[in-house]
């Protein structure tokens, strides 16, 4: 097949694009703070949606403003109702497995029953000065504040406690406006574009729009089931930081396989387990890893078959690529906007170069074998 020629032209548009998408890259990071709000409010407008057409079309809920104060108040008293259930146990959890590890750190006879490998690997590589300085509630406040620096900004900075309050009511009345006019914002938006190039862009928003439900409505909820069914296993074995450990790999689960990181912390819960009851190590580990292959095999063969069929969607090396280049360009909007961003380049690549090689490929060979 002839590869077509890269004119001057050709070059020209494509070094004004490439730099009108630098431009516009470079605003959003210019405005990131401002846009930070707004762009959190369209994510959870986004998530809340399905709930709020339930209150209006299942429940025969037909005023639109009702049925989002019924949907937000629902949440709320869910999101309450999980506080006050779930952080006085995981603080008191926690607490718990600090006091586990100061004692195995500092008292070399503590814990006699955990294989020498491991217990020597441990206290030769953890320095118990270095843990008990980690553990002291002025260090994990700042480890927090650096660790999500934008969040912890957008919340605290300013003048504090009114400016966050102030924050979080502009996300409210941003995510209200959004859900009153979901329908002419996400489905109007074609109208503002010139005939002749709405189908394709339509086709590149569904392809994007078919990828974010899968990913941010269908993942997410795998990996809110994935974390309450390893919090529930945990609790029954009763092992260390139960809640905790199970919501972590819950949220690891956002990313597809990544769960296997939870077996590093899993370990030391059981080595702490062991040196703290007495018990066999590897009895404890055992049952620790059979939570882990129940759960994984409800969730292959149940939860994912029926709340994500049989789509496949991003590899998960590409969402972390996306997550780890977006994030570190643009701070916590790159976080937000890096799978839509990433779907739409790969939709594009698909439809404009993949599928249009595809369709000169077959016209020249059906020109070849007329000829």
């Amino acid at each position: 097949m002839e590869r077509k020629k890269i004119t001057f032209d050709s070059f020209i548009r494509g070094a004004i694009i490439c730099g009108v998408v630098i431009a516009i890259l470079m605003l959003l990071k210019r405005l990131s703070s401002v846009l930070l709000p707004f762009f959190i409010a369209w994510l959870a407008a986004y998530l809340i949606y399905p709930l709020v057409t339930f209150f209006q079309h299942r429940l025969k809920l037909r005023n639109r403003a009702l049925s989002i104060f019924c949907a937000l108040l629902l949440l709320a008293a869910i999101g309450t109702a999980a506080f006050y259930l779930l952080v006085p146990p995981m603080v008191q959890e926690f607490s718990r497995v600090k006091d586990l590890l100061m004692a195995y750190f500092t008292d070399s006879s503590y814990g006699s029953n955990v294989p020498r490998s491991l217990s020597d690997f441990l206290r030769e590589n953890i320095d118990p000065a270095l843990l008990k300085q980690l553990f002291q509630e002025k260090n994990l406040l700042n480890m927090l504040k650096e660790a999500v620096p934008p969040l912890w900004s957008l919340v605290t900075e300013s003048i504090n406690l009114i400016y966050g309050v102030f924050t979080i009511f502009i996300i409210l009345l941003y995510i209200v406006f959004i859900l009153l006019d979901y329908e002419s914002i996400s489905e109007g938006w074609p109208r503002l574009l010139p005939a002749k190039y709405r189908p394709f862009l339509t086709g590149i928003m569904n392809d994007v729009k078919e990828g974010m439900n899968k990913y941010f409505r269908g993942q997410a909820f795998v990996a809110l089931c994935v974390g309450i069914l390893f919090s529930i296993g945990f609790l029954i074995i009763d092992f260390p930081l139960a809640i905790g450990l199970g919501l972590f790999i819950g949220l690891l689960n956002l990313v597809p396989y990544l769960q296997i990181i939870g077996f590093i912390p899993t370990i030391i819960l059981a080595i702490l387990k062991a040196a703290d009851t007495g018990g066999n190590f590897w009895i404890i580990l055992a049952a620790a890893l059979a939570i882990f292959a129940v759960v994984q095999a409800i969730q292959d063969g149940f939860i994912v078959p029926r709340v994500m069929g049989k789509i496949t969607g991003l590899n998960p090396a590409i969402i972390l690529l996306s997550l780890s280049i977006w994030g570190s360009l643009m701070g916590m909007l790159g976080m937000i906007i890096a799978l839509p961003l990433t779907t739409l380049m790969l939709s594009y690549y698909q439809r404009f170069i993949i599928d249009r090689e595809k369709i000169e490929h077959t016209e020249s060979s059906k020109n070849q074998t007329h000829e």
